[in-house]
């Protein structure tokens, strides 16, 4: 097996696997969704040509009752995949009032697709009487393009697939270009542009194959430049894909890595939620549960569920401070300052301090009373509150009940020895 043929069944096995794992979102997603529709029968046809261009499946095929049969399913999926692509192009766009003005790009990649939908059914019937009429198949070959080098039926077969793929390759490049500028997120840009880079290899693959087949029938190459130029040329069509499949990823790659902090998120502030709202059971929309049941409710999306248990914890933290004593937060800061070392430390420690020793307060049936003072929060937005949060859960894991008693004692001391010192002074 040569290095080519390795690289074939690895870009054959990545396509297959973006295809299986975009397809639960295409087959049950919402009825409405198109674009996830459109991309997954994209990757599904691909993957399909793929392989039937890595070795064993290739030659199998071109060694069946039906001599080339690799070449014609290929051609076949691959028709079916540029279609897919152009109706994903669209889809991206959305959908515009039907009075309104609609930008020139995007009617013309609707225009592309209409004329897409008949140009393929055209270039398959196209393409299956010249395959069975023109095309030489009295021997099987392994390399389609090295070993028909020179024939005009051939030639004129694959000028007629070459010229759709690589329209279509052209119309992509300039639509993905054009959205890779107006993408406000780093990801979304980054992805759109490493399908545009695809596109351009493809184009420049179509062309260059088309040129070397014509030149071939004028002056027929040697057979070792011939499958030396198809090895090339087959070399840049995996990088292709390979962009190709990575580039129409990355956002999806961005969104899993955003599930995937969430994710943590939840299990870093289970600890700290679930007791506060335990001691403020009417807090919750749901009664709090452990951390196994919270992570599979799948009735919630994980980002509202994470937003929701920091606005739970914030009402919980403010419901404490009235049963919270007054100087409680200077003991707690006093706390932390001396067991946190490193001040970046002290400030989420102070809070966990604080809401530890609030719940002691809480427990023992201090009466309600007063608003206590409270840590001033500088979280400028949602991503941020969770993030501070996220580190008072991780510093309260390490308060142990001990200690926070210490601090409730020292916080509730505090006013007796002021109040003591003030009587004296007043005596004397």
């Amino acid at each position: 097996m040569t290095p080519l043929d390795l690289a074939g069944y690895l870009i054959a096995g990545l396509m297959t696997a973006v295809a299986l794992w975009r397809m639960p979102a295409a087959l049950w997603g919402d009825e409405e969704d198109r674009r996830r529709r459109a991309l997954w029968g994209c990757y599904a046809g691909f993957a399909l040509a793929l392989w039937t261009k890595t070795e064993a499946v290739r030659i199998g095929l071109n060694n069946s009752a039906v001599t080339d049969l690799a070449v014609l399913i290929k051609h076949y999926t691959a028709t079916v995949a540029i279609l897919a692509i152009l109706s994903y192009i669209v889809a991206i766009y959305g959908s515009y009032p039907e009075e309104g003005a609609v930008p020139r790009h995007v009617r013309f990649a609707r225009l592309v697709q209409k004329l897409a939908a008949k140009a393929s059914v055209a270039t398959l019937i196209l393409l299956t009487v010249l395959f069975f009429t023109v095309v030489d198949r009295s021997q099987p070959s392994d390399r389609f393009v090295s070993d028909h080098a020179g024939e005009g039926g051939a030639t004129l077969y694959m000028s007629v697939f070459y010229l759709y793929l690589g329209a279509a390759s052209a119309v992509c490049a300039f639509q993905w270009a054009l959205a890779t500028f107006d993408a406000q997120r780093r990801h979304l840009r980054i992805g759109l542009g490493m399908m545009t880079f695809a596109m351009v290899i493809g184009v420049g693959y179509t062309v260059s194959r088309t040129l070397f087949l014509w030149i071939s029938v004028v002056d027929e190459p040697s057979e070792e430049f011939a499958l030396r130029f198809d090895q090339i040329t087959e070399a840049a069509q995996l990088v292709l894909f390979a962009f190709f499949a990575l580039g129409a990823s990355v956002p999806a790659f961005a969104a899993g890595a955003r599930r995937a902090r969430l994710w943590r998120a939840q299990v870093r502030l289970h600890a700290l939620w679930y007791e506060l709202m335990a001691a403020f059971p009417d807090q919750p929309f749901d009664p709090p549960a452990s951390l196994a049941r919270e992570l599979t409710r799948f009735n919630v999306p994980a980002d509202l569920r994470v937003d929701r248990w920091a606005a739970d914890i914030a009402d919980a933290a403010e419901k404490l401070r009235h049963y919270a004593p007054e100087e409680l937060l200077d003991a707690a800061a006093r706390a932390a300052a001396r067991d946190a070392g490193d001040p970046r430390r002290a400030v989420p420690l102070t809070d966990a301090y604080w809401i530890r020793a609030a719940l002691l307060a809480k427990e023992s049936g201090a009466p309600a009373g007063g608003a206590a003072p409270v840590a001033a929060q500088h979280a400028a937005d949602q991503d941020g509150e969770v993030a501070r949060l996220v580190r008072v859960a991780a510093a309260y894991r390490r308060v142990g009940e001990e200690h926070a008693r210490a601090v409730l004692t020292a916080a509730t001391a505090e006013p007796t020895r002021t109040s003591t010192t003030r009587t004296t002074e007043t005596s004397t």
